[in-house]
């Protein structure tokens, strides 16, 4: 399977061709704004992937139909969207595109290659050119479904898929500064698989999770040990068929947290995390209010899920719900987007702040993507209200910031955007211990009901 896009026309006919409102009825729509121009992209923008740089600016990858369908990456510099190094730079078709940053703030790209018999191909930006990492087209075979992050232990990238090299099977490669080797076997998972997503642990081990065709497309997740893959709680943990799996982990106890959309429960949006001993709903299963497609999950930075999608019951325009640890509630407005969407992406800005980037109907299919305004009267400022000291360091760091309305949430997270740490505080000082992490840059942040704070240490 190439795109998606037939999905949406099958489970939600009657919004296909829905008419649109030209104009926001009322002024809490425009809660969600756009970030610089809507449908930004020089054409269709498929196989959206979306994060922040380390230097907090939004960026996205995609297969870029204006330039070949060849693969773009595009960055928010304050006021436009702009191409960083060359437009559709790979030297063929790229499709399932995904976007990460490596720990010195390069972006890499990897994707199915379709000058190289759709193997899997990862690229980065050196500051002047894209070149490749490793070898292009280094999988065993054709891939779909790429994930590619980067290992907080060793810093380097890691790139999960379905293998049509293994009998499309799950497999994990990482680069070793030479070479792509396996984590593991190739081909590790029971059976065929679909919707590959990959993460790491707070402790740094690698886990996927994919629509498990073993078990009736149901959802399972698996993390490598060290020495071999193993299930995570039981397989196919799902109550039907899950699509659309998107992997995170909770910044407050470290659970892994998967979103999809359930067929078990009329395709509607469903969130699981694994306790320590089994998977459990998160609320109630099928929470969203009809079908959706192209669910994606991101955490707070005090800890609270949000899940993205396009939403069947609202002319498969976009939506956000978070759970606020007793019900889901939307972010804003369901259906916030002007036109209906596609490869929904969420992410948090470093200040906190909920970002979604997604294909843009009404916009040619271009991209488009938009941030949450809140209500309460949040400021996003990166200018930082926080002293930090010593700073660097190799062990703890004492943050003072001269008012700290209560409650406040303090998270450290890593330049991938992971919250590694996050804890309560009520004084105006705290002294936190950095030891455990590994050397590197990491974004302090305190958040409160009103204001952001936010702020670069360097670990040694």
């Amino acid at each position: 399977m190439k795109r998606l896009s037939f999905l949406i026309l099958i489970l939600c006919p009657a919004f296909v061709y829905a008419q649109q409102p030209r104009f926001k009825s009322s002024p809490s729509d425009y809660m969600w704004v756009n970030v610089g121009d809507a449908g930004f992209s020089t054409g269709e923008a498929d196989w959206i992937s979306f994060c922040f740089s380390p230097s907090g600016q939004p960026c996205v990858a995609f297969e870029d139909w204006g330039n070949s369908k060849k693969a773009t990456v595009m960055e928010f510099d304050g006021t436009n969207w702009i191409t960083v190094g060359n437009v559709g730079f790979s030297t063929g078709e790229a499709q399932f595109t995904s976007l990460s940053f490596s720990q010195s703030g390069e972006p890499y790209v990897a994707f199915e290659d379709g000058s190289n018999s759709y193997k899997a191909t990862v690229m980065k930006f050196n500051g002047t050119n894209w070149i490749y990492v490793g070898s292009a087209g280094f999988s065993a075979g054709e891939i779909n479904y790429t994930s590619l992050t980067f290992s907080p232990i060793d810093h380097q990238p890691y790139i999960a898929y379905m293998d049509g090299g293994n009998s499309g099977k799950t497999t994990v490669m990482k680069f070793d500064g030479t070479y792509w080797v396996n984590v593991g076997n190739a081909g590790f998972s029971a059976e065929d698989v679909s919707y590959t997503t990959l993460s790491f642990s707070p402790s740094g081990e690698p886990y996927v999770a994919y629509e498990d065709w073993g078990n009736s497309q149901a959802a399972t997740v698996m993390k490598f040990d060290g020495n071999n893959w193993v299930n995570v709680g039981n397989t196919g943990f799902s109550a039907g068929e899950a699509q659309f799996i998107s992997l995170a982990f909770s910044p407050s106890n470290g659970e892994p947290y998967v979103a999809y959309q359930d067929k078990g429960n009329s395709r509607k949006a469903s969130l699981m995390k694994f306790d320590g001993t089994k998977w459990v709903n998160v609320g109630n299963a099928g929470f969203s209010a009809g079908i959706v497609v192209n669910t994606s999950l991101a955490f707070s930075p005090s800890g609270e899920p949000y899940v993205a999608y396009a939403d069947g019951q609202d002319s498969v325009k976009a939506t956000v719900m978070k759970y606020d640890g007793n019900n889901w509630v939307n972010v804003g407005n369901a259906g916030f987007s002007l036109y209906g969407v596609n490869y929904t992406s969420i992410a948090f800005s470093p200040a906190g702040q909920p970002y979604v980037a997604f294909l843009d109907w009404g916009n040619s299919n271009k991209a488009t993507v938009m941030k949450y305004n809140a209500p309460s009267g949040i400021i996003e400022s990166r200018q930082s209200q926080l002293s930090i000291y010593p700073n660097p360091t190799s062990d703890k760091i004492t943050i003072e910031t001269s008012t700290i309305p209560t409650p406040s949430t303090l998270s450290v997270s890593d330049l991938s955007g992971q919250i590694l740490i996050t804890r309560q505080i009520t004084e105006p000082k705290t002294q936190l211990d950095i030891s455990s992490l590994p050397s590197g840059v990491y974004f302090v942040r305190i958040t409160s009901d009103k204001t952001v704070s936010i702020a670069k240490i360097i670990k040694e």
